[in-house]
């Protein structure tokens, strides 16, 4: 995994997310490896909770 990865602990907005995300299929060439693959998982899980998070608080 990458230093750039988040940890559960971490609090990040669902931009920062998508923008790892984004950096993670740049820096690949959009052919994941299997380490790859686990560390974007990793961010769209963590990502997606940051939307339901982002929503809520906007509600």
């Amino acid at each position: 995994m990458s230093p750039d990865t988040p940890t559960r602990d971490s609090v990040c907005s669902a931009a920062e997310l998508n923008d790892r995300i984004r950096a993670l299929w740049r820096r690949t060439g959009g052919s994941l490896s299997a380490q790859d693959r686990a560390e974007y998982e990793l961010l769209v899980v963590e990502w997606a909770a940051a939307v339901r998070g982002e929503m809520v608080e906007a509600a």
